[in-house]
């Protein structure tokens, strides 16, 4: 079966070409459905890959129909939107509360949180600065 185009096609009929029927509510509903369905399946197996390349063109995949994967290395650390999974000292100051690296990526459809990245943050270690 063909891919959808997501446009109206026309079906060939016996009597000649007639626009596709728009797809009813209900149709729609179980779309949204079977979308969020196979979102949640990609999500459980990009944490299951043991392949770096399967998971990054599982995150490609997702990407092409607006899930995009959120690692916010480098950022501040906001407990409103990061899980901190740890911490890693540093003696820098300017760094102190600076994610470090992402754990676990997250991930967002559009506006929509699916899952909040948990994250390492710098904190600084007044013990080493010594």
């Amino acid at each position: 079966m063909p891919a959808s185009t997501g446009r109206a096609e026309r079906v060939e009929r016996a009597g000649g070409t007639e626009p596709a029927a728009a797809p009813s509510e209900t149709d729609m509903r179980q779309l949204e459905n079977d979308r969020r369905a196979l979102i949640e399946l990609c999500l459980y197996a990009i944490d299951r890959a043991r392949s770096g390349g399967v998971a990054g063109r599982l995150e490609e995949g997702l990407a092409g129909v607006g899930v995009t994967a959120v690692r916010p290395d480098g950022a501040r650390f906001d407990p409103g939107v990061h899980e901190a999974g740890g911490t890693v000292p540093t003696v820098d100051p300017m760094l102190d509360g600076v994610i470090a690296e992402t754990e676990v990526a997250g991930f967002v459809d559009g506006e929509t949180v699916l899952r909040v990245p948990v994250v390492t943050v710098y904190t600084v270690d007044g013990s080493a600065a010594r």
